[in-house]
């Protein structure tokens, strides 16, 4: 605990050093994409996109899960969503899935379903996916194409980002 303190008492001359802003409640807030990953502490979301503050709207869930939508009992995940789509107005949504996630290994232990851990993870992804174009907020904006959804897959081991490609079928390198 001692390391994560003394990195937040030194924060702000880091932040300084690396030409960053702080003064973010001076701006209006519109990240650039809305990136919605698993909670796993190997995955850095403005590490992989080289993202500064403010351009990120990060939702991070156990295994990057995505519930399907509930008007009658909204989660706090369905909330974020809607705050990104409605109000910040996001014009890309990334989920992002990665190697290596218990979540998933877990999910399919003893179950049929996609060969390899890889492909299970990729399957994971677009599941969630799914569950995202069906959200009531998300599904006009992909009508009138003012809403882009992407499938990453991060590659924990290696550092490769993949990218599911529609007319492939297929996750390919970015």
């Amino acid at each position: 605990m001692q390391y994560l303190i003394d990195q937040a008492r030194v924060f702000r001359a880091r932040a300084t050093a690396h030409g960053i802003d702080l003064g973010l409640h001076r701006q209006e807030h519109r990240p650039r994409a809305m990136f919605v990953s698993c909670s796993d502490a190997r995955i850095v979301p403005a590490l992989i996109t080289d993202s500064r503050p403010g351009d990120l709207f990060e939702l991070r869930t156990y295994g990057g899960r995505i519930p399907p939508f509930e008007a009658e009992e909204p989660t706090g995940e369905s909330l974020t969503i809607e705050h990104a789509v409605l109000d910040l107005e996001v014009t890309d949504i990334v989920v992002c899935g990665h190697s290596h996630c218990d979540v998933v290994q877990d999910a399919v232990a003893g179950n049929p379903g996609p060969a390899g851990p890889t492909a299970a993870g990729q399957w994971h992804t677009l599941t969630q996916l799914d569950h995202l174009a069906a959200y009531p907020c998300v599904a006009p904006r992909l009508a009138d194409r003012s809403l882009r959804l992407h499938a990453w897959f991060y590659e924990a081991d290696t550092g490769a980002v993949h990218q599911y490609a529609p007319r492939a079928s297929a996750f390919l390198p970015l």
